[in-house]
């Protein structure tokens, strides 16, 4: 349990929150949302102790030990991986290598055998003969072999020495456990071994993610960063989002009676209740869900880009055909003699290598030559192309937005028209002024964003769009290409993202051979776990 009472925080004139009050309890794990630069992160060190709240005070029980992920990936180079999650319980590491130092000895005196009788009895109480294993365990949980457990930090990859970091924020059966982003760079069977450890958790989790797919399977509560002040909701991030969306519609219909708009209400409540999925996060989430007023759900001050992909031109059956396409990069196959076709109605996203699916978008796209085979667009084909890195886009630019983007628009666009337009993407009154290199990363997608839906392609390329993007943006563009009336190939990690766009399959595998299936992501899954594909 931790209790959060009073908190609050300014950056000079900028308040971030203030008279915070709440109780985050066990068995529960709390989501926590807000826009972009609301203070989540900031939240969690002072939850943690690493930043310290210029009013109030958090407090945890007694005895209670409190775990975050670590975000310095080079903290502990030198450090054995093993050794490495055994440290996420400092106590316990300590008792340990001060019964080893003692025991290490010559000569060893009996004032030691006393003090190593008094280790030994600490070391017991806290599971310390079963360390080594826990700690083994749940890093086979997360992909690191029994191969690594002896292997210094420095010897891994950036994306083992992330899962290493949270083998240690979980390693003791933390009371409270605080995760920033602790997605970010796993894979799918990581994420999915997570959530399950995540809901059979019985203390208190508290995680801030963009992944709105893990905030569904993992959250009991969404803890919600919003006007300066954090309002807690049952449920995941799904009925978070729609009550929000509820709460606004009935905000705005001041004539609907108020029995209407508890029918409604119940009529939501009951929906979500039906489609709650995990048994222990179901159960707990519906007792509560069921008692919930009309003034609980709150609108959200939340704002969300307007995203919507037009078509020009209908798009006709001849869309795209690939034929023996090889490519190598510094001497690797990332796929060899690939062949397929494309369909007018096809949504595909691309699976597997991140290099090779880079690669096949970029020469498709017509922006790289150096490839063996052939491929031939449609005549009825359009292409607008979102690039993994779109620096090239902005580096040097001395234009306003505004005439970053007219470059990219008919000749005919009035300046109002891009102003409005630039609105619509969140870049409002003296931001379309700015320059176009000082842009953050998520803008800068949204830029990019801006650019495509100008076009009026009827076929997208997008190389993990949803890149730098808040979870506000996630979703409008997850709604804007679910709408999209052409063929799209595209590449991501968001679960719910590819699961809620794709209706075809295409893994490039490690061979250079590629699996090809007309399936949503979830029965493509499903499929391959059925006939034990890796």
């Amino acid at each position: 349990m931790i209790q959060v009472s009073n908190v609050a925080l300014r950056f000079g004139d900028r308040k971030l929150f203030e008279d915070v009050n709440i109780k985050f309890t066990p068995g529960n794990c709390y989501g926590l949302i807000g826009a972009n630069g609301a203070g989540k992160s900031t939240f969690l060190k002072i939850l943690s102790g690493e930043i310290e709240a210029q009013e109030g005070h958090v407090s945890m029980g007694t005895g209670e030990r409190l775990a975050v992920l670590k975000q310095n990936h080079f903290e502990f180079e030198e450090v054995q991986v093993l050794e490495t999650v055994m440290m996420g319980h400092k106590e316990l590491y300590k008792v340990m290598n001060e019964k080893n130092s003692i025991y290490a000895k010559d000569p060893f005196t009996d004032e030691d055998g006393i003090r190593a009788a008094e280790l030994e009895g600490e070391f017991a109480d806290m599971n310390g003969w079963e360390a080594e294993s826990d700690a083994a365990i749940l890093l086979q949980g997360l992909g690191i072999p029994d191969s690594m457990h002896y292997m210094t930090m420095a010897e891994l990859t950036g994306s083992e020495k992330v899962k290493v970091l949270l083998a240690q924020a979980l390693f003791g059966k933390p009371d409270v456990l605080l995760l920033d982003e602790p997605t970010n760079h796993l894979d799918l069977k990581a994420i999915q071994w997570l959530e399950e450890f995540l809901i059979n958790f019985e203390n208190t989790v508290i995680v801030v993610s963009h992944d709105r797919h893990f905030l569904n399977k993992v959250c009991t509560h969404i803890a919600d960063l919003d006007f300066s002040k954090i309002q807690v909701y049952v449920g995941n991030y799904d009925f978070w989002y729609e009550s929000s969306k509820l709460a606004q519609r009935m905000l705005s219909d001041q004539n609907k009676k108020k029995e209407e708009k508890i029918k409604e209400l119940q009529a939501f409540v009951a929906r979500f209740s039906a489609n709650a999925s995990k048994s222990k996060q179901a159960t707990s989430r519906k007792k509560t869900l069921d008692k919930i007023e009309l003034d609980d759900i709150r609108p959200s001050s939340r704002k969300y880009p307007f995203i919507n992909f037009s078509v020009e031109r209908e798009i006709g059956n001849d869309v795209l055909t690939v034929e023996e396409l090889s490519k190598s990069v510094d001497g690797e196959v990332q796929f060899k003699d690939m062949r397929f076709s494309m369909n007018r109605e096809d949504k595909i996203i691309l699976l597997g290598n991140p290099i090779a699916k880079s690669a096949l978008l970029k020469i498709i796209a017509g922006e790289d030559e150096a490839f063996d085979g052939s491929f031939k667009w449609g005549v009825t084909t359009s292409q607008s192309y979102l690039p993994l890195d779109n620096e090239e886009y902005f580096a040097g630019s001395e234009k306003t937005l505004v005439d970053w983007l007219r470059q990219f628009s008919p000749e005919d666009e009035t300046e109002t028209f891009l102003r409005g337009f630039l609105g619509r993407m969140l870049f409002s009154g003296e931001e379309v002024k700015k320059s176009p290199a000082v842009l953050s990363g998520g803008e800068k997608v949204r830029c990019m964003l801006s650019r495509m839906m100008l076009s009026h392609s009827n076929v997208l390329l997008l190389d993990e769009p949803t890149n730098h993007l808040d979870l506000e943006s996630i979703q409008a563009l997850n709604e804007g290409l679910t709408a999209f009336k052409g063929a799209m190939i595209f590449t991501s990690h968001d679960h719910q993202f590819i699961q809620t766009i794709a209706n075809r399959v295409i893994e490039i595998r490690e061979d250079g051979s590629i699996l090809d299936k007309q399936l949503t992501y979830d029965e493509y899954l499903e499929w391959k776990a059925a006939n034990k594909l890796d």
